[in-house]
């Protein structure tokens, strides 16, 4: 697999994530497969309690229990990880797999300096001195766009505005030039001009270092400006991946259709936002069929009964039976 020359860098197989509860077995992530090759950035969409954070917990194999992988295959460069020891986990996480979380306070210690957390991660996957990590940790300050690294270096996470620390995350993520980022929601808390600068990053470090991301959000906009494809998540499943292009400007699927037609257009005059009546079903009662069929202003007989897998629509792939 691995002298495969185009063999994908991440390779998402029937991915199925399970968490027993007292009254019965929730599956958050229900049979998701899907590649990407190095230097490609796939959005993962959809609204909350999609599974869009649980599956990409999946794959950097942070799941809190008593959530676990029940089926399926995750490969890493051809190699299978999700069948990895802790330890091994661990390893892979920081060197092949960057993190890049939504809230940046989790990711920092608040008791270290930005420097001393980012040397300790270098001299963690490099055998170097402190002096030459440090020089490295000011160098990704500086490719992350943070003005002042030599002084900034050597301050504390609270004295970083929330932009700054989102940058300081992401220069983390890069300590090891890892093959992977998943960017989970990396711009919710910032404000719209500070998100175009942190994407505009991630695209960057997609193009220098030949990482692939994986960008998780709800917001269609941010997939638009930053994606090469995208995946659209309802109730644990992809119901649509393909080219941001053929997405956004065709979408296939009715529940990507519903998520299209509610983003505002600057420039149209609207009368009102069209908006998908009901809401995401609780994992706990998820609709026979197709998941969405409650919602979907398309549906027919079927869709209660058969639950529809991903088939070729209008140049992506839709899960729905219209196709």
């Amino acid at each position: 697999m691995s002298s495969h020359i185009n063999a994908p860098l991440l390779d998402v197989r029937n991915l199925r994530v399970e968490f027993p509860t007292r009254t019965g077995t929730l599956v958050p992530v229900d049979d998701v497969s899907f590649s990407l090759s190095a230097g490609e950035v796939l959005g993962v969409v959809g609204e909350s309690g999609a599974g869009k954070s649980m599956m990409g917990g999946a794959i950097i194999g942070l799941l809190e229990p008593p959530g676990h992988i029940a089926g399926g295959e995750i490969l890493l460069e051809g190699k299978r990880i999700d069948n990895l020891s802790r330890a091994a986990l661990t390893r892979i996480r920081g060197r092949k797999i960057g993190l890049v979380s939504q809230d940046p306070l989790t990711s920092l210690n608040p008791l270290f300096t930005v420097g001393q957390q980012l040397v300790q991660t270098i001299r963690t996957h490099r055998n170097i001195s402190d002096k030459v990590a440090r020089s490295r940790a000011i160098e990704l300050l500086t490719e992350v766009g943070i003005p002042a690294p030599e002084r900034r270096i050597d301050q504390y996470p609270h004295q970083f505005s929330g932009g700054m620390r989102q940058r300081v995350v992401i220069a983390l993520a890069l300590c090891a030039d890892p093959k992977l980022v998943i960017a989970d929601e990396p711009t919710t808390a910032l404000d719209v001009s500070i998100q175009g600068q942190i994407i505009d990053l991630l695209k960057r470090m997609c193009r220098d270092y030949g990482a692939a991301i994986i960008l998780i959000t709800h917001d269609m906009g941010v997939i638009a400006e930053a994606a090469d494809r995208v995946g659209v998540m309802y109730a644990g499943r992809l119901v649509e991946i393909g080219s941001v292009r053929n997405v956004i400007s065709s979408p296939a699927h009715p529940y990507t259709r519903g998520l299209m037609a509610s983003i505002p257009v600057i420039g149209h005059k609207h009368e009102r936002l069209i908006q998908i009546a009901g809401a995401m079903p609780r994992l706990t009662d998820i609709p026979t069929g197709c998941a969405f069929h409650p919602r979907c202003p398309k549906t027919f007989d079927r869709c209660s009964r058969e639950r529809p897998e991903l088939v070729p629509a209008d140049g992506s792939q839709a899960a729905c039976l219209l196709y």
